[in-house]
């Protein structure tokens, strides 16, 4: 009888960790039986994709755009996306200094994939975007997580994460601004971490996913705060800013041989994004002024409404996140843990949170809103969410 035998990368991530999304499936299961539940635990933005990306793209599908790409991604989307880090950065951007990936997670899993081996270690800040776990776990990195305390409203600590990094370090990778928090690193920073990690000879990786989603300031990528960018790697996308998750469409900024490895890197594992869409990123990056602003405003009022409904319920604290799309909420006073109070609200009241365990041991005692859900829901949410922390039927820890 056949035996099948798999690769460790494989192992490693069937051996994931199955309770990160188990109240969200138990959610879906729910629904699927007719339940009314909301959810606010996703990060998929509830926006289309402008009409006017899409009547683009219909356009050059029209014409033929639906063959390979070189490895490196479409001139035209390189140009655009060098323009933009050239026009706020004191560093000039090439073209050639920009890989385009099938979404942000790609472009993150083959930074990674070129600059590490297995066993080496990166320093990663947390509470960290959940999709970093199974990432690292594929590349069997090894992973040296420094807290960013809840009291602090989970702040960057550069000395911190300066005191982590040792002799076995080969990279820091940071997320700013974080998801799940919101936080955003200042030029400062970002400055100081760069040139410390440049004088250990190691890499720094900045995921900057939610760049255009910025609310009290605007986001500082790293480099245009680093003083020296061959250690420095940016990593970006479409999916959040412009409502084009589905669309997989992220890239990496680099310098020297990097560039070129990312490059082969792409090649040999995917072999071109679809040229359709690069030139709809890239047209969509040029004339997505009016249609990103109106979907920051919409998330900043689902902010300031989540803040002003939380911080009015008994046991329950929150504080105004400075960008990204979503609100970390304490149920210390409540509930033993996020997981407990996420499990129980989806009992009693049929909306689904995201606990904050997976995130980090600095958010297990918190849940995840999202602000993509339409203003309805999230008022009859917010509703609910009232309803079971007065209630003495509340069986949350």
């Amino acid at each position: 009888m056949f035996q099948p035998k798999f690769s460790l990368p494989s192992e490693a991530l069937n051996r994931a960790d199955a309770d990160v999304w188990a109240v969200s499936t138990r959610a879906h299961e729910l629904a699927d039986k007719g339940e009314d539940v909301i959810f606010l635990c996703v990060g998929d933005p509830n926006f289309d994709t402008p009409e006017p990306i899409l009547d683009y793209t219909r356009a050059r599908l029209g014409v033929g755009r639906t063959h390979y790409s070189p490895d490196a991604g479409e001139p035209v989307l390189r140009r655009a996306i060098a323009s933009i880090e050239s026009k706020v950065s004191p560093h000039p951007c090439s073209a050639d200094d920009v890989v385009v990936f099938p979404g942000g997670t790609n472009a993150i899993y083959s930074v990674l994939g070129c600059l590490l081996n297995p066993g080496e270690e990166i320093v990663i800040p947390e509470p960290m975007y959940i999709g970093y776990v199974p990432i690292c776990d594929a590349l069997r990195l090894n992973v040296k997580r420094v807290a960013c305390p809840a009291e602090d409203n989970f702040a960057f600590d550069v000395e911190s994460i300066k005191a982590a990094i040792g002799d076995e370090t080969r990279v820091v990778m940071i997320n700013t601004p974080v998801n799940p928090t919101g936080a955003m690193a200042t030029p400062e920073q970002l400055r100081e971490l760069a040139a410390y990690c440049r004088e250990r000879n190691v890499w720094l990786v900045s995921d900057e996913m939610y760049s255009m989603i910025t609310f009290a300031r605007r986001h500082t990528s790293l480099r245009s705060a680093a003083e020296h960018l061959d250690n420095v790697v940016v990593i970006d996308g479409l999916s959040k800013s412009h409502a084009m998750s589905g669309w997989r469409l992220g890239w990496a900024v680099a310098q020297g041989e990097l560039v070129e490895r990312l490059s082969q890197f792409a090649g040999a594992t995917m072999f071109g994004c679809p040229q359709f869409i690069q030139e709809a990123a890239a047209f969509a990056l040029e004339f997505d002024g009016y249609f990103v602003e109106q979907m920051r405003s919409a998330y900043e009022k689902r902010r300031d409404l989540i803040v002003e409904r939380i911080g009015k319920m008994p046991g329950l604290s929150c504080y105004a996140p400075d960008a990204g799309m979503f609100v970390m909420v304490d149920v210390s006073q409540i509930a033993e843990s996020g997981e407990a109070f996420a499990s129980a609200l989806l009992d009693a009241e049929r909306v689904s949170v995201l606990p904050g365990a997976p995130f980090g041991p600095s958010a297990v005692n918190h849940v995840r809103l999202t602000l993509a859900a339409d203003d309805a829901d999230l008022r009859r949410a917010l509703d609910r969410i009232e309803h079971f922390v007065n209630s003495d039927n509340r069986q949350a820890g």
